[in-house]
């Protein structure tokens, strides 16, 4: 443990959650989450430790030799007020399956009373072995009074889960967040947020977010998609962050039906589903039923409205397809502008290194520098310019120390509610202001996360030579584009960036090697620096020896 760190960090931890969901829940809170609230605080510190210690572990059964730690001394003095209270059973009947997860293999051979021999057998074998035995659920010290030792099971962990998900509201965070903020291996923006911010604003919720989360996990492992779909509610929620978690699931249900070939339920999943991309995946489910009228309708009412230039490109070529299956006269097709192209033709590299590395090193000489920058640059850039505006405490953005971006970030309003904000951060390119604004931002706010921002690769040096070389210009309308759809725009950027100081001017550069292709969103990036009069180029590789 760390010496930054007093013994009981963990406990102060949790002890914060409790006080800052106190604050912020009191209207919410079950009976049982209520009194968890009120005696927790009374318990010995030492009780109170050990139980924040199961509580942080994974699973809710624990062997008293494996809960041994300095700052609690003995646990079975510590469990006694845990006991007491109900929130934890010594010795519960277990399962084989529970105690394959406590014992180790040579336990399980002692146990058995087999010889060393047999300790080469696989754990699996050994409990198949121990089932015949054992047919009923029994305490541990019945089976293995030997080791003098109790086992503890944790009875609130779905309560401390639910404070958790109120807390961070969501699942992917969880108390490691606390440690390495404190530890400084990560830095969260300071935001400015009222007792009222919080996910959740009615029980039903958050209820409802952790059913979803349980099904989430049961389908990660495979059980059954029918069971799983028959006990998600249908119908949507005045909650955008349930209805986003529920859609996401419906989408992967879908996924996994079209690929088992059901095609007619995928079909009617992915149409009551609003995740992106569910809309393209209903058109193609149609097609591959060969219902193309259906699909030709369904993308024509798609591409009045499309959801995002992604939808708009892959609507754009299945069109003249379905209107070739349905015996209707294509349509006059759009034309984009010819692609800068160029091919370089070099030895095949004697060290184990990467096409685009290869491509730098050569183009790299005297006059120009060469960076491999591919979406970290630009969007950098965009950070540190926006950083005002990424970062405006509004209701619903932030409701936690430990935001890495707005929680509201790829929602259909994020920046419709920002726009004044956005706009005033934009006009400072039209003066010579974004440079100091950029380098200002770089050092006070070096290291802190945020969505848009490599830190690891960018340098005062790097964002200095991009912005003497790249005019504000055409800044703004990289930036424009990221704010017209940031979850699909800020990616695709050209691998490499060409620069030359003395003619401040610079050339965007995608490298492919042999057999390699432009993928979608690379495409959409270099017609869109052609519409603009970006300067973009496509670098094809050949290796020497693949030529002679």
């Amino acid at each position: 443990m760390s010496a930054l760190l007093s013994p009981f960090y963990y406990l102060d931890n949790f002890q914060q959650v409790l006080h800052w969901v106190e604050q912020r829940y009191s209207n919410l809170l079950s009976g049982e989450e209520r009194h968890f609230l009120q005696q927790f605080p009374i318990l010995p510190q030492p009780s109170r430790a050990l139980l924040v210690r199961m509580v942080m572990r994974k699973g809710d059964l624990f062997r008293s030799s494996k809960l041994r730690y300095r700052e609690i001394m003995c646990p079975t003095s510590a469990a006694e007020s845990l006991i007491n209270e109900g929130w934890i059973t010594q010795n519960p009947p277990l399962t084989i399956k529970q105690v394959s997860a406590l014992l180790r293999k040579s336990e399980i051979v002692d146990l058995l009373g087999l010889a060393a021999s047999n300790k080469l057998v696989k754990k699996s074998a050994l409990l198949e072995e121990l089932e015949h035995i054992y047919s009923e659920m029994v305490p541990l010290i019945k089976w293995f009074d030997q080791s003098g030792e109790c086992i503890y099971q944790v009875n609130v962990s779905s309560v401390c889960e639910r404070f958790r998900l109120m807390f961070f509201g969501n699942m992917k965070q969880d108390w490691s967040q606390f440690v390495l903020s404190e530890l400084g291996i990560y830095r969260y923006e300071k935001v400015e947020f009222s007792l009222f911010s919080r996910p959740f604003h009615a029980r039903q919720e958050i209820d409802e977010y952790l059913h979803l989360h349980r099904c989430h996990e049961r389908f990660k492992q495979g059980q059954n998609i029918d069971e799983i779909l028959s006990v998600i509610s249908p119908t949507s929620h005045l909650n955008s962050w349930v209805d986003y978690r529920r859609d996401k699931l419906f989408f992967r249900i879908a996924q996994q039906y079209e690929r088992g070939g059901e095609l007619q339920r995928a079909r009617d999943l992915y149409q009551r589903c609003n995740y992106p991309g569910a809309r393209i995946r209903m058109i193609r489910v149609c097609e591959k039923r060969g219902e193309h009228e259906a699909a030709f309708e369904h993308a024509n009412i798609a591409l009045s409205a499309p959801e995002s230039e992604e939808e708009q490109q892959v609507l754009r070529r299945m069109l003249p397809r379905l209107r070739r299956k349905l015996g209707h006269r294509n349509s006059e097709e759009i034309t984009q502008p010819p692609v800068n192209e160029f091919k370089v033709v070099l030895p095949y590299p004697s060290l184990s290194i990467s096409v685009e590395i290869a491509a730098q090193l050569h183009l790299s000489c005297e006059q120009t520098t060469v960076a491999y920058v591919e979406n970290t640059l630009i969007n950098s850039l965009f950070g540190l310019l926006c950083w005002p505006a990424i970062f405006a405490a509004l209701p619903g953005a932030f409701f936690h120390p430990f935001h890495s971006g707005p929680a509201d970030l790829h929602r259909p309003d994020f920046v419709q509610r920002r726009r004044e904000i956005f706009a005033a951060c934009l006009a400072s390119l039209d003066n010579e202001s974004y440079h100091q604004v950029i380098i200002d931002n770089f050092h006070l706010k070096w290291g802190i996360q945020c969505p848009f921002v490599f830190w690891s690769a960018i340098d005062e040096a790097l964002l200095k030579l991009a912005l003497h070389c790249i005019p504000a210009l055409h800044l703004k309308k990289y930036f424009e584009r990221i704010l017209f759809d940031i979850s699909s725009n800020c990616s695709g950027f050209p691998d490499l960036i060409q620069f030359w100081p003395q003619e401040k001017r610079y050339l965007l550069v995608e490298v492919k090697g042999p057999g390699d292709r432009l993928q979608d969103n690379q495409i959409r990036w270099i017609h869109y620096c052609n519409l603009h009069a970006i300067p973009v180029a496509v670098c094809y590789v050949q290796w020497l020896e693949q030529t002679s």
